[in-house]
Formats: structure tokens, C-alpha cells, sequence
């Protein structure tokens, strides 16, 4: 499993490089996020973390541009503990986040939960699965989405979230549900982190993402599939 660790603190980024490499990762380590961008565009990673506050690109900034190429899982770190930040985060395409200052010990168990639940340890022994509703296909094998014959790039927690709800369609989940068994822990704050994610799966899946035929709310309650 290979790594790339982004921060402007370089002591923060050798203690978090010290102990992944002690876990058995290969770590490459970067400073600002212009570099961690060119870094993730010659590199196969298998998870970036990444800081908020960077000099010549803010981290933000650098997970939007590392999206327009590449569905890594991303971790980002951050200093603020507001949950506008944190939402902000995920709109640029995080898939999680650890606010400072951080256990080590949590944030390798987040490594290891997003690495599971990506996949990315075996993706290249999966065997390949299909699902399919309506005019949308769910292939496991590229962890991506076909919708109507092209192909669609999914992030790391998008590809989980829509393949949930694939598996049980009709099946009504809460928020909370979501969070915990797509995220895989509870999160203590603003629940919108799954809106946020519902949001973007509509507007890359459905013709009409204001008038979803598949992704739906019941309202008061949570979200379902519409077999």
C-alpha cells in the first residue's frame, strides 16, 4: 500500500510518515499542494492525506484538481473544528477528515477502515460484480458507475454509498445509518456530510438530478434506491 502524506509542518509529516512506514506502507511525502498534485499525477497511490492549510495551494484547492483526474481515497486534515469546514471539505471531494491535533493511533485506524472498505488491497483480486438499476450499472471491478453507456468516475466514499444502496434497493436508511456503515464510525456533528454525497451521486447519475428517478428521500427519514 502506498501513501503520500501532504503538510506544511515537515515535524507533523515525519512522525505520520515514521509511524504508516512502521504499519508496513510505503510513504511518499510532500509540502504544499501544487507538489502533492503533480505527486498524485505520476504516482499509483493508494491514499492521500492531505492538509487544509498549504502554501501555493491550499488543500481544498488541491483535492478538486486531484479529482479531475484520479478517485483516490483522501483524508484531509484540518485545524478547524467547524462543521462548515469540514462540509467544504467534502465538497471538494474528501472523503474523510481528522481535525489537529490527532491521535496517530485514530488516524491509522481511519487509514485502515478507507483502505478496506476502498478496496484498494484487493482490487487486483476482486472478482468483477455488476449491479444494475434502470439505465445505471455499478461495476466493482473499475469501482466505477455506467450511466446510459458512459462511464462515470466515482469517488471513494460516492462508489460505496451508491453500491449500499444498489445491494438493498427500496430499503430506507437514515442519515446516521449511512454515516456509520458507509463511513464506518459515528460521526459526532453535522450529518449533512451525507446530502453532501446524495447530491453529488444525482447530479453525475440522474437525468434530472432536481427530479431523481433512483437515488430518492423519504422525507423526515433518510434515502432509498428505487428499484
Amino acid at each position: 500500500m502506498k501513501i503520500l502524506v501532504v503538510d506544511d509542518e515537515q515535524l507533523l509529516v515525519k512522525g505520520v510518515k515514521f509511524n504508516l512506514e512502521n504499519e508496513g506502507y510505503t510513504v511518499e511525502t510532500a509540502y504544499d499542494g501544487e507538489s502533492a498534485v503533480e505527486l498524485a499525477k505520476s504516482n499509483d497511490f493508494d491514499l492521500i492525506i492531505l492538509d487544509l492549510m498549504m502554501p501555493k495551494l491550499d488543500g481544498r484547492s488541491a483535492c478538486m484538481k486531484i479529482r479531475e483526474f484520479s478517485n483516490v481515497p483522501i483524508i484531509m486534515l484540518t485545524a478547524k473544528s467547524e462543521d462548515a469546514d469540514k462540509i467544504m471539505g467534502f465538497e471538494s471531494g474528501a472523503d474523510d477528515y481528522v481535525t489537529k491535533p490527532f491521535n496517530i493511533l485514530e488516524l491509522k485506524a481511519r487509514i485502515r477502515a478507507m483502505l478496506r472498505r476502498s478496496g484498494a488491497a484487493s482490487e487486483k483480486t476482486a472478482q468483477k460484480e455488476q449491479l444494475s438499476v434502470g439505465h445505471i450499472v455499478l461495476d466493482s471491478g473499475q469501482r466505477v458507475a455506467i450511466c446510459d453507456g458512459r462511464t462515470v468516475d466515482l469517488t471513494a466514499k460516492e462508489y460505496d454509498l451508491l453500491k449500499l444502496l444498489m445491494k438493498n434497493p427500496r430499503r430506507v436508511y437514515s442519515r446516521e445509518n449511512l454515516m456509520d456503515l458507509v463511513w464506518g464510525y459515528t460521526y459526532a456533528g453535522d450529518f449533512r456530510t451525507v446530502d453532501v454525497h446524495i447530491r453529488r451521486l444525482r447530479e453525475k447519475l440522474e437525468h434530472n438530478p432536481a427530479e431523481p428517478e433512483y437515488i430518492m428521500t423519504k422525507w423526515g427519514v433518510g434515502y432509498y434506491l428505487k428499484g
